[in-house]
């Protein structure tokens, strides 16, 4: 699906999963070198994997020492 901006995009999927009853999340989002410019976001469901945080990680990596 194609949409002529953005947000449009984004609302149309926090709609669609409020009215299916999940949430969702931004997952990661990639941007041109050049000029920053957004190509990509990716949102997935709220309950997908888990957030890779810094604090996270680095908490994780001490558990493992």
């Amino acid at each position: 699906m194609k949409f002529d901006t953005l947000q449009q995009g984004i609302t149309f999927y926090e709609n669609y999963a409020k009215i299916s009853g999940f949430d969702t999340r931004l997952s990661s989002t990639k941007k041109r070198k050049t000029d920053g410019k957004i190509l990509v976001k990716y949102y997935v469901c709220s309950k997908k994997g888990f957030r890779e945080h810094q604090d996270f990680m680095q908490s994780a990596k001490r558990k493992d020492q």
